[in-house]
């Protein structure tokens, strides 16, 4: 009996050893896996916080043309009324986003079809660590994103072509009789148009 006892666990260690090493290997797995996919989502949201910032800083900038012409009626119904491609680039401010991101900017596009907006791709900094699945160590993980800039109002011209005003921006609940002789009341960038992330 006791013989046959020490004979079936010594054939039993082995099965043991076995079992561990495959469990390890799946841990391992499931390890470069989940790293990968922590890598995925941090480029992710490097390219959103990138495009968003691009699209705000393109928004700030528009803010001395619409002083600029605040009388004309026809850029008025463009840049409100649509479609506004916009004037100015806001990739600079992408690549910083990404750096805080811990990524590096790769591209940084405006949006076409009528939008406002940027299309931004990053890639992360870090690198995969492990090597388990062929051909991962030092892969870096890409992303991009897009945000577009939306009017939050309407302009209607002013009937009275001679009148001062050149008309009235519907925003909502806050509307907003244009006087070029009053700028103090223009509103902000951020109440005049909102920022968001879209589809490519």
């Amino acid at each position: 009996m006791i013989r046959r006892a020490k004979s079936e666990a010594g054939q039993a260690a082995p099965l043991y050893i076995t079992a561990v090493v495959g469990l390890l290997f799946l841990a391992l797995i499931f390890f470069v896996f989940g790293e990968a996919d922590v890598r995925r989502n941090g480029a992710q949201t490097a390219a959103d916080s990138a495009a968003l910032a691009a699209a705000q800083e393109s928004r700030s900038l528009e803010e001395a043309e619409l002083r600029a012409h605040i009388s004309d009626r026809v850029y008025l119904a463009y840049l409100f009324n649509g479609p506004f491609p916009g004037t100015h680039s806001g990739c600079a401010q992408a690549s910083g986003f990404a750096a805080r991101n811990d990524a590096t900017r790769l591209a940084c596009s405006p949006v076409f079809g009528g939008r406002w907006g940027f299309e931004v791709g990053v890639k992360s900094n870090k690198g995969m660590s492990a090597n388990l699945v062929p051909g991962t160590e030092g892969k870096h993980a890409t992303a991009s994103s897009v945000a577009v800039v939306e009017s939050r109002c309407k302009f209607v011209p002013n009937p009275d072509t001679t009148g001062v005003s050149p008309g009235t921006l519907f925003c909502g609940a806050r509307n907003w009789v244009i006087n070029p002789k009053d700028m103090a009341l223009l509103p902000d960038m951020v109440d005049l148009f909102t920022v968001r992330l879209a589809e490519d």
